[in-house]
């Protein structure tokens, strides 16, 4: 089973750059989107049937054209959730979750931190994330959360961690967030359990020719929980894929 998480940076206009061609040839399981800038009424959706994936759930954002979450899927869940219940991570579409036999996966967008208004509402946002979490895992232990965190969690997962030190996605309170996160919520970070490898980036700035120079972060996560620890196969970054700003990430399990 292939999982793919990707932050497209608005749908339509990864479809544009090709973004159905490629994923009939990347040809995931499921796939996690995050970023969408779309509603389901301005999107072709037969387009994502004919690319074989006939099970597609949205979740966009009240405000058009602004964040969202999507999963595409080869096989049929036995439910889907849209949202959390917390209305305002609902409002914003970040979060949408398919249940199949023994593991659910779940598309999450975790909110940047442009400024201090910002900021704190990402702060909000990660303690009432975590707590629902580890309620929805007493219920759901099998639960794979694939998406943009907006973090780096080490220095390794950052081009220049000395300079970012200061600047959100690389602040020490969100970094002890996410690994809090992973070591009291019960997660593994599926690319770091096969990978130690620095330089290993899923986003770049379009300013100063960062791609083309690796100048990246990496804040895009396909967690699983620890009671899948044994299932896990292979997860790797997928840079050649250009759709976006960011580029999917992938874990693969039994």
């Amino acid at each position: 089973m292939t999982i793919i998480s990707y932050n497209v940076n608005g749908i339509r206009a990864a479809i544009r750059k090709g973004f159905l061609d490629w994923l009939q040839q990347a040809n995931p399981d499921i796939v996690c989107i995050q970023e969408i800038k779309a509603h389901p009424e301005q999107l072709d959706l037969e387009e994502f049937e004919k690319a074989g994936y006939p099970y597609h759930y949205w979740h966009p954002a009240q405000k058009k054209g602004y964040s969202g979450v999507a999963i595409l899927s080869k096989h049929e869940p036995k439910n889907v959730e849209y949202g959390t219940g917390i209305d305002y991570m609902d409002h914003e579409g970040r979060n949408i979750r398919a249940d199949f036999e023994d593991f659910s996966v779940m598309s999450l967008y975790l909110p940047s931190g442009t400024n201090i208004k910002r900021l704190e509402h990402k702060f909000m946002f990660m303690d009432d994330f975590q707590e629902y979490i580890d309620e929805l895992k007493q219920e759901i232990p099998n639960l794979i959360i694939c998406g943009d965190y907006n973090i780096c969690h080490e220095a390794i997962d950052i081009h220049d961690p000395v300079r970012l030190k200061n600047v959100s996605g690389f602040l020490p309170e969100e970094r002890a967030w996410i690994d809090g996160f992973m070591k009291n919520s019960g997660f593994i970070d599926s690319f770091r359990h096969f990978n130690d490898e620095p330089h290993q980036y899923s986003w770049w700035s379009y300013r100063a020719n960062a791609r083309n120079n690796n100048k990246g972060w990496r804040i895009d996560y396909n967690l699983v929980a620890d009671s899948m620890k044994d299932r896990l196969k292979r997860a790797v970054i997928l840079p050649e894929a250009y759709h976006s700003d960011h580029c999917p990430v992938l874990v693969e399990i039994e």
